[in-house]
């Protein structure tokens, strides 16, 4: 049986670069080598495509830096960079100039911007590649955090008070009009939780929202709401289903920041989580109902915050690209479902081929 070429494309020009190499290595480690040749493609940090043999020889060389945010300099990305005549392009590999050589779909790996918000994917789209997960609008929203939020508000779907902030178009005077402390402070475009802090006094506020700034120019502030952090991996495309309702209970920080993510021990995942039956309903309803009105294809993960005293979920986000890594949450869903890691794969794979 001729085997399925299989581009894996990862890296890319935001804050998560490390953690999508985390993912590519964990996603290539489990496709079937007897049914996908796997074509590795690394974007370094300076925006150059690393095609095979660079792409796979760019993970190795920086498997010691998997998943440790800012860990890899643009200088060290930049290495394996060369502009030689006669080397292979993306295109090379699509046009299947070679033979055997044509790429069949496309594993997007990519997290945050260039790769989860839909500009990766329009190319994909001109190109005539399929590809897993969403199209390029469910991307583009699923990324802008307060835009996602309208559209979960207008589908019914409770969110938390919030207030969006341009660069040097706000004060404090007037943010405290509008929102009481404490708050959680986003970057309005970025995943991994990059950026992210919570705010209880006006010094870290203003500190927060500097931070924050350094990855866009827009900034999400969201009331806290104090409660249990409960994520829902949902699968499918005309008829998406929910795999499980995942707890996250973060051991090292405050909240599930970067570390608690993606450091060993860093967080606990209770899978599924010890809900009310009632209230499990309600919140599947919640996240395919968000699942759907975003646009989503294939796999998503949707995110809340379990606010017990008054049995209600509130919106925080969806992730259009969920992380692969071995600490990640939608390969431990896919398992509570009953998909081992390369079934999971598969199935998604599978799905691309059905968008096209």
């Amino acid at each position: 049986m001729k085997k399925i070429n299989i581009a894996v494309i990862f890296g890319g020009q935001s804050g998560e670069h490390e953690v999508s190499l985390s993912s590519a290595q964990a996603v290539m480690k489990n496709l079937n080598q007897e049914k996908y040749r796997i074509i590795p493609i690394a974007i370094t940090k300076g925006g150059n495509w690393l095609i095979g043999e660079k792409g796979a020889q760019y993970l190795k060389n920086n498997s010691d830096k998997l998943g440790k945010e800012g860990a890899i300099s643009l200088e060290k990305s930049q290495s394996l960079v060369t502009l030689q005549r006669g080397e292979r392009s993306l295109l090379n590999f699509t046009e299947g100039d070679l033979s055997g050589e044509k790429i069949d779909r496309v594993f997007p790996l990519i997290h945050g911007p260039f790769g989860e918000d839909g500009r990766l994917q329009g190319m994909l789209d001109m190109l005539g590649v399929p590809y897993v997960f969403s199209g390029v609008l469910a991307h583009a929203l699923g990324m802008n955090k307060p835009k996602a939020k309208v559209i979960a508000k207008n589908f019914g779907v409770s969110v938390a008070k919030d207030l969006v902030l341009k660069k040097e178009n706000y004060t404090l005077e007037n943010i405290l009009e509008k929102i009481d402390l404490p708050v959680v402070i986003k970057p309005a475009e970025l995943g991994s939780s990059v950026g992210i802090s919570i705010a209880k006094t006006e010094t870290e506020l203003e500190k927060g929202i500097a931070d924050a700034f350094r990855y866009g120019s827009e900034v999400l502030l969201e009331q806290y709401i104090k409660g249990r952090e409960l994520t829902v991996t949902v699968m499918g495309n005309a008829d998406p289903k929910v795999l499980a309702i995942t707890e996250i209970i973060p051991l090292i920080s405050e909240f599930y920041d970067y570390k608690a993510k993606y450091e060993t021990g860093g967080s606990r995942h209770i899978c599924p989580a010890e809900i009310p039956v009632e209230f499990q309903k309600k919140l599947e309803a919640y996240a395919i109902k968000t699942f759907q009105a975003i646009g989503c294809a294939d796999l998503a993960r949707v995110d809340f915050m379990y606010d017990e005293k008054n049995s209600e979920a509130y919106f925080i986000d969806i992730n259009t690209v969920p992380g692969m890594t071995p600490t990640s949450l939608a390969p431990e869903a896919a398992r509570q479902a009953g998909m081992g890691f390369p079934v999971f794969l598969d199935e998604l794979i599978s799905g691309a081929l059905l968008k096209k």
